[in-house]
């Protein structure tokens, strides 16, 4: 059964630490976020995707880092990535390349 997007977003919300962090992720305002929270409101399709997204990437950060090194990681400019911030490809739904990056240095990849 599919976990309800006002739990996945509670989930990203506490891993990230603060609305804002969602927000900026998602490409949407803090009080987007709040208001899908607190009101029967909830994403549009594509960031209900970019969630998705973002909930499975901090699933496998957190397997392989703890979490404020995941957290950094997260917001740190990446070799595997182009010198990008994983972040910013999130932000636009490109989670293959992040995991891809995620899965390269777990490995002690080198770009």
């Amino acid at each position: 059964m599919p976990v309800d997007v006002k739990d996945k977003l509670r989930a990203v919300v506490r891993d990230l630490g603060s609305q804002t962090r969602v927000a900026e992720l998602l490409g949407v305002s803090r009080s987007r976020v709040s208001r899908w929270l607190r009101t029967a409101e909830e994403p549009d399709q594509e960031n209900r995707r970019k969630l998705q997204g973002v909930e499975f990437a901090l699933a496998r950060l957190f397997e392989e880092f703890p979490r404020e090194v995941a957290l950094d990681w997260l917001l740190g400019f990446n070799a595997q990535l182009g010198d990008r911030q994983p972040m910013y490809l999130l932000k636009r739904g490109r989670i293959t390349e992040v995991l891809g990056a995620l899965d390269a240095d777990a490995a002690g990849g080198y770009a």
